[in-house]
């Protein structure tokens, strides 16, 4: 049963339970937008730069969460959700608002939406579309599934950390479906850019000649250049992991099984991701996918 929501302060407290890639870049848009944030990593060095930014670096989740209007969670997977919870139980008061963000599927949102009813939490389904450099601009699109009471308590933090909020119904699980259409199409994308360098290369075609060729028209894409320019300026900082990308990748094959759906060119995707991290490529960015369709004699050379 859902708990109660309480009224909606002006200006809530936010705990950030996760500070990688995106957990520290939505802190750090609560913080520029004036909000207070608690954060907390299990690796704690990750989350110490946030002091600097103004946020409170705690040493635990407990302290993190107490008091805290809202918990956001930035982390990898259900497991670690659950685990993050579990470490800041005896902190959390029944009516928060569990703000969960993370990319779990379907069937995690719901095991998750349990737990926070477990723990007298509000729980809201809120998966975000974007990577490093919108999260860093509070420029996210963020799709959200809960009771519809949360809006007003969360509705400051999803005005500093997201562009647009897409509300995709009321149960758990409907914004993570959506989610997870949307990577599909993001996941694809990225193999089709990857395998049209990787046929340029074994064509002794200059990669840039094909983006030329499709400037400024139908077939060109913002997401074709920058990906392009990471693999040819060999700049595979992540922004979002080619790790976590495979995980995502399993999510959608596993829901699409569940539905009796059949996604060819997702099951490829995976296929690549798994050889590029196989290679050690897995906290490079999910471009990196490129190296998984490289001939061997080159790889060796």
């Amino acid at each position: 049963m859902t708990s109660a929501v309480p009224a909606a302060p002006q200006r809530p407290v936010v705990a950030v339970l996760g500070t990688g890639i995106m957990g520290a870049a939505m802190a750090r848009s609560l913080l520029r937008a004036g909000l207070e944030v608690r954060a907390w990593n299990r690796t704690q060095a990750k989350a110490a730069p946030l002091a600097a930014d103004g946020a409170t670096v705690t040493g635990t989740a407990e302290e993190a969460v107490r008091g805290a209007h809202v918990v956001l969670t930035a982390l990898t997977d259900t497991t670690a959700v659950a685990a993050a919870l579990t470490a800041a139980s005896e902190g959390l008061h029944r009516g928060q608002v569990l703000l969960q963000t993370s990319t779990v599927g379907p069937d995690g949102a719901v095991e998750l939406a349990q737990r926070a009813a477990d723990l007298g939490l509000v729980h809201l389904d809120a998966p975000v579309a974007g990577t490093r450099q919108p999260a860093e601009q509070g420029a996210l699109t963020v799709l959200v599934s809960g009771p519809v009471a949360a809006r007003a308590v969360v509705e400051p933090v999803l005005d500093a950390i997201g562009q647009r909020t897409i509300w995709a119904g009321e149960e758990p699980g409907e914004a993570s479906r959506l989610k997870l259409v949307l990577n599909a199409w993001v996941i694809n994308m990225v193999g089709g850019v990857a395998e049209c360098l990787n046929l340029a290369e074994g064509l002794g075609v200059d990669p840039r000649a094909f983006l030329d060729l499709v400037a400024g028209g139908p077939l060109d894409a913002g997401y074709l250049r920058t990906k392009s320019a990471a693999v040819l300026d060999g700049d595979l900082t992540p922004s979002f992991a080619l790790s976590t990308a495979l995980k995502d990748t399993r999510l959608i094959l596993d829901a699409a099984g569940q539905a009796g759906v059949r996604l060819d060119l997702t099951a490829a995707s995976a296929a690549r991701f798994e050889r590029a991290e196989a290679d050690g490529h897995g906290e490079e960015d999910m471009i990196a996918t490129y190296y998984a369709g490289r001939a061997p004699e080159r790889d060796n050379g």
